[in-house]
Order: structure tokens, then sequence, then C-alpha cells
């Protein structure tokens, strides 16, 4: 959990941090999570982010942070994840005691103390249901922005569901993690917002409302627990009494919808019409603006967070850095610097050689294994370094740029 306090030239004059496994490790996490026996489902404790938040303003105030001159808080939670309120839950949200950290008065409110998240990929059976329910896995994606994924928030719940009706039937409210961290600030229930509500396979992308087709799929009376959808830049309300109590926070400060960490990027890149964001990590993320967007099989679309009349494209690539690292090592002596230079001594284009580099199962394209083809389209085993690193950064970039084209993106002249 991460803080960060910016003056009003956006200037940091404040940070810090709580580490889960570190600070926290009564919870037991490995990585902030639970992996599961059957390395499909993977959770973690609500309660520890919770715990997380007190830890992380004590911090603050024993550190002499000035509360008072804060005038509006916002923040960005993980995509997908999703907290189950136990029935009665927010008369304690909206009582809780300033004189108690907030983990202990909330104990109780959670009908599923360990949240499914962005790693589970336990729902397959609940994934194939929803695209058979509305009419094929293309059909869902023209409604939502997204095919089913094990993932997304309406599967989750359609498993907590079918395995346990009884808890379902508890639970008053589901919550984002980002709609979650909103309530605790504002001492009610916060709304989802449009951007990260359309990682749920629930959200109408085009109208903004829930997909009564989709909420029937996954669950019954699934609308009221979900609440009213809002605009990502809502200002949602004053900050809790229970802030200003313990914390000193002025009863004026403000809470703006929180959203999903994927759109809060596109925000924070300040991306506007025709940009792209590329983040070179384990997987490589692309993100872009989109006008009119056409939702594929692979990729997502989400609803824009800065301008709610457009959109944003998501596309993920699992062969991101590790498989760059690799060919660094086999061509480059291990050395980005000889990898750089091999790269700026062959041309643009590689001659008409191309490369596919794919060592584990790719998400878009489906596709495994490498790939070689010489310039006349003829397959080969091998290419001499400098060419097999022109060719592997070339193959990288152009996928991104055609799958991008599929979503509906347009190079801007």
């Amino acid at each position: 959990l991460k803080v960060i306090a910016i003056d009003e030239q956006l200037r940091v004059v404040y940070e810090d941090n709580v580490h889960f496994d570190k600070d926290l490790p009564e919870f037991k996490t490995q990585g902030g999570v639970y992996i599961h026996s059957d390395r499909l489902t993977v959770t973690s404790p609500v309660l520890m982010w919770v715990k997380a938040l007190d830890m992380i303003l004590e911090k603050m105030k024993s550190s002499g942070f000035n509360f008072s001159q804060v005038r509006a808080l916002s923040g960005a939670g993980q995509q997908h994840g999703s907290v189950y309120w136990k029935k009665g839950s927010i008369q304690i949200l909206k009582n809780a005691s300033p004189e108690l950290p907030l983990h202990q008065s909330l104990k109780g409110c959670f009908s599923v103390s360990n949240s499914p998240i962005w790693m589970d990929s336990s729902t397959a059976s609940q994934c194939r249901a929803l695209e058979k329910a509305v009419g094929g896995a293309q059909q869902l994606a023209s409604i939502t922005g997204s095919r089913a994924y094990e993932r997304f928030t309406g599967n989750q719940i359609a498993k907590i569901y079918s395995q346990n009706p009884e808890v379902y039937k508890q639970t008053e409210r589901i919550s984002l993690v980002s709609s979650f961290a909103a309530s605790l600030f504002l001492g009610t229930y916060a709304p989802i917002d449009y951007s990260d509500g359309s990682g749920m396979n629930l959200l109408q992308i085009w109208e903004k409302v829930w997909s009564k087709s989709c909420l029937d799929a996954c669950a019954p009376g699934l609308e009221e627990r979900l609440g009213c959808p809002v605009p990502s830049h809502s200002v949602l309300g004053p900050i809790s009494p229970y802030y200003s109590q313990r914390y000193g926070f002025s009863p004026d400060c403000k809470i703006v919808a929180f959203t999903g960490d994927n759109p809060a990027s596109l925000a924070g890149m300040r991306l506007q019409e025709g940009d792209i964001a590329i983040s070179l990590g384990t997987s490589d993320t692309l993100f872009l603006w989109i006008q009119e967007p056409t939702p594929a099989l692979e990729g997502h679309i989400l609803c824009n967070p800065v301008d709610s009349q457009t959109y944003m494209a998501l596309l993920c690539f699992k062969n991101g850095s590790l498989m760059r690292e690799r060919i660094r090592d086999d061509c480059a002596s291990g050395s980005w610097d000889e990898f750089s230079k091999a790269l700026s001594s062959t041309v643009a284009g590689n001659n008409g050689n191309l490369g596919f580099y794919f060592d584990v199962m790719e998400i878009t394209p489906e596709a495994v294994g490498i790939h070689r083809f010489n310039k006349d389209n003829q397959k080969v085993s091998s290419f001499p370094k400098e060419t097999e690193i022109r060719a592997l950064i070339e193959g990288q970039f152009m996928a991104k740029r055609i799958h991008a084209e599929k979503l509906g993106y347009k190079v801007c002249k």
C-alpha cells in the first residue's frame, strides 16, 4: 500500500508505503497473497488491507504530517479484486469509533474473509457459462469490452454464489478493491467507477449501466449489491468524521472516486487521443486512448477515466522483458550495451527477416514457440545474432501496433 501527497504545483511533499509480507507478518502472505493448493485460486485477506491503511496513516501521523491541509483524496486499486460486505456492515462503517484502529471495528464485516484477486484463475466454468448465456465470447466483448476472463469480477461472484449460496445471501454489498478503499474513507459504501467497472464482464461499456443479461448469468439480486456506477472523476462526498477525529483531516476534505490501477496509469501518464503508453515489464502492457473502439476477443476496452465519452484499450503480452533478457543472454553475452549496439548495427525492417518469440504461451495472440522467417517468407531455424536481436524487438513492437489497430487504434498523421 503506497501513499503520496502532492501540493497544488504537483510537487511530491510526502510518500511512504506498507509492505504486506514484511510489515504485516501475522497474515502470512507471500507477495501479499495466498496461493491455494489448487494453484488456481489466489486471494488476499481483506483485513490485511484495512490494517495496512491504519498503519500507513499512523506512520504519517507520527512523522508530523499535517492532515488538516488535505483538500481532496483519491486512489487506485488493483483491478479485478472484489470485497464482500456482510449484512449490517454499513452501520459499523458509518459509526466506527475514532478511539480504535479501523481494522478492529471492521473485523466482523466481511462475508468472504479472503478476497479473490487479479491473479486468480479458478473460474473457467463460470467464464464458459457467462459467454454461453449472452451468445458467445465476441458478443460478451461487444457488450462489456472483454470476452470472459477468469480474474474478472462477474465470474468470481458467480463462483462464490454457486459454491456458497449462503455466503452470497449474507452479502449486502460487493465492492471492487478501488471502491472498497474509497468506502473506508467515505464511511459509507462508495460506488464503483465506470473505468474499474469495465473490468468485471458486467458493465455495458456503451451505456455505462450494468448489463441485465450478464448480471442474471452470474448471480441473483446482483444489481442492488453493486450499486449504481459513476464517472471515474466523481466527487463522492466529504471524508468520514472518523478521520477528522482520529487524524485531524479537515471535515471539508473531498473523496473523489477511486479507480483501477490500469485506468489510473492512463490518467497519470496524461495520455490524449492518439497516444500510446507501453509498460515494458515481465509482461508488456500497452494502453491507449480510443475514440471509437472495436472490442475483440483479444485485449480489453475500458471506459476512459478522464473522459467518460471515450475509451481506453488495454493489451497484455506475457512474453515481455523475460523474453528480451533471454535473447540478450543468448546473443549479447548478457549485456544490454552489447544488445543495443547489435540493434543499432542493423537496419529498420531487418532486410525482411521477421521473428515471433514466445517462450511461454502468449495471451495476445494465443501462440507459443520461436518462429523465424527470412526475406522470402521461408521458415528458418536460426538468425545471426544481430538479426535475431532486431527481429525480436521489431516483432514485439509490430505485434503491439497490429493488435492495437484491431481494437480501433488509428495512427494519427
